[in-house]
C-alpha cells in the first residue's frame, strides 16, 4: 500500500463529526482546567503576600502594641483596687453602725451609773 497526496480515505461523516466533537471537548476541558489552576495559583499568591504584609510590623505598630499591653495591665490593677475599695466601703459602713451601737450602750451605762450614784 502506497500513501501519497492523492490517496483518499473513506470515512463516514458521522465518525468524522464525532472525532471533531471529542477533540473540541478535550481542548475546552484543557482550557478550563488551565484557567482554574491559574486562578487558584493567583489567589494563593495574593493570600500569601497579604499574610506577609500583615505579619510585618513597623516600629510604630510595635510601640502601640506595647502601650496597649501596659495600659491593659494598669486597668487590671485599677479594677482589683476598686474591688478592694468596694469591700472597704462595706466594712466601714458596718464599723460605723457598730460605733453608733457602742455609743448608745455607753450612754445607757452612764445613765445607769448616774442614776445609781444619786440613789444611795
Amino acid at each position: 500500500m502506497k500513501v501519497s497526496e492523492n490517496t483518499s480515505v473513506a470515512m463516514p461523516i458521522k465518525n468524522m463529526i464525532g472525532i471533531v466533537v471529542v477533540v473540541s471537548m478535550g481542548i475546552f476541558a484543557y482550557t478550563e482546567l488551565t484557567s482554574r489552576l491559574t486562578s487558584l495559583e493567583t489567589s494563593r499568591e495574593l493570600f500569601s503576600s497579604d499574610l506577609l504584609k500583615k505579619s510585618e510590623q513597623v516600629p510604630t505598630d510595635q510601640e502601640q502594641f506595647m502601650l496597649l499591653e501596659h495600659m491593659a495591665s494598669q486597668i487590671e490593677e485599677l479594677e482589683n483596687e476598686m474591688q478592694g475599695m468596694r469591700n472597704n466601703t462595706v466594712n466601714l459602713n458596718r464599723a460605723m453602725e457598730d460605733i453608733k451601737n457602742i455609743e448608745l450602750n455607753i450612754e445607757s451605762m452612764k445613765d445607769k451609773i448616774r442614776n445609781n450614784g444619786n440613789h444611795p
